[in-house]
C-alpha cells in the first residue's frame, strides 16, 4: 500500500494514501489508538488556542483528541453524536455531508448536552478539516444550542483547508490528484 510520510507534533507517521474517486486521493489520519500522537496533538493544539469553556467534536475520529484536550485543560468535552440514542432528549440536531462519508448524515445533541455549550465560548475540534462541511455542521450545532464558537481547530488542514485564517491546526496536509 502506498502511502505518505510526514511529521505531526513531532510524530513521524505514515499514513496510507486511500483513492476517494478516480481525480482524488486522500492521506487517511487516524488517531485512534495512537496515544502518543494524540497527547502531542493536543499540548500543541493548546497553546495556539484561544480561551474556551467546553470543547465540541463529532463523533468518532475527533473524540481521543477532544478528550486528551479536556483532561489537559480540565474543562469538559462534548460530542455530537451521529445517530438518536434512546437516552436522548430534547435533542438539537444538523445535517453534515464530509469528504470521507459521502453523503449526508446528521449531528445531534442531547438537551443536557447542548445545554452544556448555552452561553459558553466553545472549542470545536476535529482530526482533520478539509472541506469544512463538518466543521460548519458543529459551527450550526453549537449555535444551535447557545453557545458561542470562540475557536475551531484541528490536527491537520486538508487541502484548501490550509488557506483558511478561521481555524487553527498543526500541519498542512496536501490532496493527491
Amino acid at each position: 500500500m502506498k502511502s505518505y510520510k510526514m511529521t505531526i507534533a513531532g510524530c513521524e507517521r505514515e499514513l496510507p494514501l486511500c483513492k476517494v474517486d478516480d481525480n482524488l486521493t486522500i492521506a487517511a489520519f487516524i488517531m485512534f489508538g495512537d496515544t502518543e500522537i494524540t497527547v502531542k496533538s493536543a499540548t500543541e493544539l493548546l497553546k495556539k488556542v484561544s480561551d474556551f469553556d467546553v470543547v465540541l467534536t463529532a463523533e468518532a475520529k475527533g473524540i481521543p483528541l477532544a478528550y486528551e484536550i479536556s483532561r489537559q485543560s480540565n474543562k469538559p468535552y462534548v460530542v455530537a453524536r451521529k445517530s438518536v440514542k434512546l437516552y436522548m432528549n430534547d435533542i438539537v440536531s444538523v445535517n453534515v455531508k464530509s469528504i470521507t462519508t459521502q453523503k449526508v448524515q446528521k449531528l445531534y445533541l442531547d438537551g443536557a448536552k447542548a445545554n452544556m455549550l448555552k452561553g459558553k465560548n466553545v472549542l470545536i475540534v476535529d482530526d482533520v478539516i478539509s472541506t469544512g462541511e463538518s466543521l460548519e455542521a458543529l459551527k450550526a450545532l453549537c449555535k444551535s444550542a447557545g453557545g458561542h464558537t470562540a475557536c475551531c481547530a484541528s490536527v491537520l488542514a486538508e487541502g484548501d483547508a490550509a488557506e483558511r485564517d478561521d481555524i487553527v491546526f498543526l500541519e498542512k496536509l496536501p490532496l493527491f490528484t
